[in-house]
């Protein structure tokens, strides 16, 4: 096995991704060569070096932001109901619209709490709004503006953040003068849609795209020779603040038998194997998250933002109990966001044989998708094999920054094409034409192709790569360019 990682932390964002001068000119070369229009494919390069910015969806319970959520991004994705509080266990996705790509954060309803947590879940809910690069405020215009309404303006006042104002709710002509009362708000134009059947949905989208930025300013990486980020996620109660213990040496945070103690991100500087790290201990992710108090809401939140921020990610499993779906989700969640993983498998001192026994078949069945993720098997409380720890986050970080220059990929890829060519789908069959190395943080692939290649092909590709050139502990994104027409000469 081979490992080209050679310059892989000196390589700078540039104009071309990753690849500097020579290697650029070696891949349009090829491009021009194979009839791609290099003024087509140079975007490909940067399509994920930068990051999305975010837009935060805001209102009180059943305005229908979840509709509004799925009519924008083009997918039932979000869970919708005719009742408030309704679960929705992811609360970030992609949409894309006239070209521009942002992430969508569904916050949930914000209410004001008469039991007199009022000012806990105010303090959250301006967390969720400072969080993002501009916020989406909901309005149900039959109903008009409510105090939960009033509170929440106040909020997004507070935080300065861009604001468009969406009226829902009207599907027709007759509906449209309730919208107009909502100029009485002060924030701007409402813009009257009707999220369930599409109305009006692409002036908002338009007015969103104003309000949002090109791209957020990178939080990860940007300062050299600074401690590298470990975020500790998890389920609740898996151990992730007992862990943040044993390795600093000391009571740094709360431990307690009761699920969910930690509820803010805590930065600690901690001196392990002779290096500084930075490891921030998260809330755990509730699955159910709104059968929790407005806290337990937003710190699933924090937690998401604190991945953002972080290098590698050490997802802390409970082995003494079967694997949950939570686990796999939670497993998910650092890899879409681009994050070395390691996977510590706590509480190993409470295994037996049996227990052992079934573990290794929930991994071999639940967890076969991210098998290049390092595995630590570790007891937080007794101190077991915290020893491997920084090795495993070590070579999931070098995984990570791994780099392949495009002469040696490509020459990989001829022989992976000569003996395993692709099947053949209708009469033809596709074939990888040559391919470059875009992007490191994590690795990012670019495959230009003769036609399309199926999901399968890409899986058999990526594991392929990693047997040549290892990619241990980092997620790998591999995208297609598919030559539309030869073009001759």
């Amino acid at each position: 096995m081979s490992n080209d990682t050679t310059g892989a932390t000196e390589v700078t964002s540039g104009a071309h991704g990753e690849l500097d001068a020579a290697e650029y000119a070696e891949f349009m070369a090829l491009a021009a060569e194979e009839g791609f229009d290099p003024d087509e494919i140079d975007g490909d390069l940067n399509e994920r070096h930068i990051p999305l910015p975010v837009l935060a969806v805001v209102g009180r319970p059943n305005v229908g932001k979840s509709t509004l959520v799925n009519r924008i991004i083009g997918r039932r994705e979000a869970v919708v109901e005719d009742k408030p509080g309704v679960t929705r266990d992811r609360v970030q996705y992609e949409a894309t619209w006239n070209g521009r790509r942002f992430k969508l954060v569904d916050t949930g309803g914000w209410e004001i709490d008469v039991l007199g947590l009022d000012a806990m879940v105010a303090a959250q809910a301006e967390l969720g709004i400072e969080s993002a690069d501009a916020v989406l405020f909901v309005v149900d215009a039959t109903v008009g503006a409510t105090d939960t309404d009033e509170a929440l303006i106040k909020l997004i006042r507070r935080a300065g953040k861009p604001v468009v104002l969406c009226a829902n709710k009207v599907d027709g002509q007759s509906t449209e003068a309730e919208a107009a009362y909502l100029w009485s708000l002060g924030l701007g134009e409402p813009y009257p849609v009707s999220a369930l059947h599409g109305r009006g949905s692409g002036d908002l989208l338009d007015a969103v795209m104003a309000a949002l930025p090109e791209a957020p300013p990178q939080t990860f990486g940007v300062v050299q020779g600074g401690p590298r980020r470990v975020a500790l996620i998890g389920r609740p109660n898996v151990g992730k603040s007992s862990l943040l213990n044993k390795v600093a040496g000391e009571d740094r945070v709360v431990v307690n038998e009761l699920a969910g103690t930690t509820r803010d991100p805590v930065d600690e500087l901690i001196t392990l194997g002779g290096k500084t790290w930075k490891f921030i201990d998260t809330a755990g992710i509730r699955r159910r998250v709104h059968l929790t108090a407005g806290a337990d809401f937003y710190a699933s939140l924090r937690t998401s933002a604190a991945l953002d921020k972080a290098e590698v990610a050490v997802v802390l499993v409970d082995c003494s109990e079967p694997l949950a779906e939570q686990d796999t989700r939670i497993i998910t969640m650092a890899v879409e966001a681009g994050r070395a993983v390691v996977i510590a498998y706590n509480k190993w001192d409470q295994m037996d044989e049996e227990r052992r026994y079934y573990l290794e078949r929930e991994i071999e069945q639940d967890l076969v998708q991210v098998k290049w993720a390092p595995r630590v098997n570790v007891s937080a409380l007794t101190g077991r094999h915290m020893e491997r720890l920084v090795p495993a986050i070590e070579t999931a970080l070098a995984g990570w920054e791994t780099r392949i220059s495009t002469a040696k990929l490509n020459a990989f890829l001829g022989e992976l094409v000569a003996a395993h060519p692709h099947p053949i789908r209708g009469g033809k069959q596709p074939r990888i034409l040559f391919g470059t190395q875009a992007g490191i943080k994590p690795p990012r692939f670019v495959l230009f192709a003769s036609g399309f290649l199926e999901a399968g092909y890409r899986r058999f590709v990526e594991r392929r790569l990693r047997e040549e050139f290892g990619f241990v502990g980092t997620p790998i994104s591999i995208s297609v360019r598919v030559r539309e027409k030869r073009r001759r000469k």
